[in-house]
């Protein structure tokens, strides 16, 4: 269960291109699950900035000094985050969570890859952790643009069977994507499931790969919220459910981890046709409705008394002729 706490920086630092923060949170590290996210109040009280920041949890303490603690990874990418990077120690900060849909682990020991981009990562590690709790092998594909966006390549390598790095100027590891590498790891890990998180593109591409695999994946969504609880319907994508129907669900609530054979990835910031609730779908629903609801019109053998030869179905039951 969500709840919001007023916090306090714990500490701050550079890795890489980007920011771990650290704050206490009570309340919240205890129920945070691997895949969860928090949103952050981002500005200070007299800040035009209105709109929480979400971010992945990367790590949590239970227990500790000062409580409960949880840390996040962040880049600067605006002034909510430059605000963020510019926080010092003791610091307040209001946060809310835990927040999502987590990732979901097997029932029993089975290997499992991995696949990280950039400091989309960050979930993972807690994800490994819970997943060698369980007696499952943990392989890692970490990858990103240059070395300095990679996150978590020593942290990852040592709670791995292995892992794979991959850079697209080729800085460090193999130079591509690791969609490039993502085949020779299920093959030889013998893998049953895929965890992702990183770029819609590469979610994308490692949810494709998994379905050649016949396996399954789960991936983290890298969606805007503007809320984090539901509110806005800002963060929105389809998503094809149980029954095989598309809707237009919430990353913030029904995610942001989701099955990756259920998105429908080449449309995301679209409203499909065929979506439950679309202005297509929506016609197409009235006009079935309307054409069974219509007086169908019936012939049958003209009467003796010169009346119509034609009856609404409704009343040929009653007078008893066959419709």
């Amino acid at each position: 269960m969500a709840v919001q706490v007023k916090g306090e920086v714990l500490d701050i630092r550079r890795i890489g291109s980007y920011f771990n923060l650290s704050m206490v949170a009570p309340g919240i590290a205890e129920h945070a699950r691997p895949g969860h996210f928090v949103a952050l109040n981002v500005g200070g009280d007299s800040s035009s900035l209105l709109l929480r920041r979400a971010f992945s949890i990367y790590r949590t303490e239970q227990r500790g000094v000062y409580g409960g603690t949880v840390d996040i990874v962040f880049s600067i990418a605006g002034p909510g985050t430059a605000w963020l990077a510019d926080r010092q120690r003791h610091d307040p900060i209001d946060i809310v969570g835990p927040l999502g849909r987590p990732f979901v682990l097997p029932a029993e020991p089975v290997p499992c890859v991995l696949i990280g981009g950039g400091y989309g990562a960050a979930p993972l590690f807690t994800l490994a952790e819970k997943l060698r709790e369980r007696g499952c092998r943990v392989d890692f594909v970490l990858g990103a643009s240059t070395e300095d966006r990679l996150f978590g390549a020593l942290e990852g390598k040592r709670m791995s069977q292995s892992i794979a790095i991959t850079t697209e100027d080729g800085s460090l590891g193999e130079r591509g994507r690791v969609t490039d590498v993502l085949p020779r790891i299920i093959e030889r890990s013998d893998s049953a499931v895929l965890y992702a998180c990183g770029p819609m593109g590469m979610l994308q591409a490692v949810a494709k790969t998994a379905e050649r695999y016949g396996i399954h994946s789960q991936c983290a969504v890298e969606e805007s919220m503007a809320c984090g609880v539901g509110v806005c319907m800002t963060c929105v994508m389809p998503v094809i459910g149980d029954d095989g129907q598309t809707r237009m669900v919430r990353s913030c609530v029904e995610g942001p981890v989701f099955r990756g054979d259920r998105v429908r990835w080449s449309e995301v910031g679209t409203v499909p046709d065929d979506t439950i609730g679309s202005i297509a779908w929506t016609q197409a629903t009235n006009d079935s409705l309307f054409a069974a609801s219509a007086p169908v019109a019936v012939e049958e053998d003209l009467p003796v008394d010169g009346e119509d030869a034609f009856v609404e179905a409704s009343d040929a039951d009653d007078e008893g002729s066959a419709s």
